[in-house]
């Protein structure tokens, strides 16, 4: 796996979801499918993107998507020993979620990993 990132640096901010306009789009329409392949390859195939996607647009009914969400942004940071910033995981997604996930889908782009292929990639 390519990695041109520094270890413990993200490599765009919170608020950066112009860098990448088609994820940004994508993201912002529906959620799921950037959440499913984020899931996928954090999970290394164990969880197929479209039962992540399932989970993510049923907990999208009771306003709950963050409680899911954050947890796949502290595993995308423990993969990549990045900090916990601006702030707290659980925050990142209760307050921006839709930010938190395009930068978690940058990430993986920036660190040699395309997470539209799927979990194939990362092995």
């Amino acid at each position: 796996m390519k990695n041109s990132c520094p270890e413990g640096h993200w490599s765009t901010g919170l608020y950066d979801c112009l860098d990448d306009r088609s994820n940004c789009v994508k993201t912002f329409f529906c959620p799921c499918i950037t959440i499913g392949q984020i899931v996928e390859i954090i999970d290394r195939g164990t969880t197929p993107s479209q039962i992540a996607c399932g989970i993510y647009s049923a907990l999208h009914m009771i306003h709950c998507t963050w409680l899911y969400t954050s947890n796949y942004r502290s595993k995308l940071r423990a993969l990549f020993n990045l900090p916990e910033a601006p702030c707290a995981d659980i925050m990142v997604h209760c307050c921006c979620c839709l930010c938190g996930i395009c930068q978690e889908y940058r990430e993986l782009k920036n660190r040699g990993v395309d997470p539209s292929i799927g979990k194939f990639l990362f092995e």
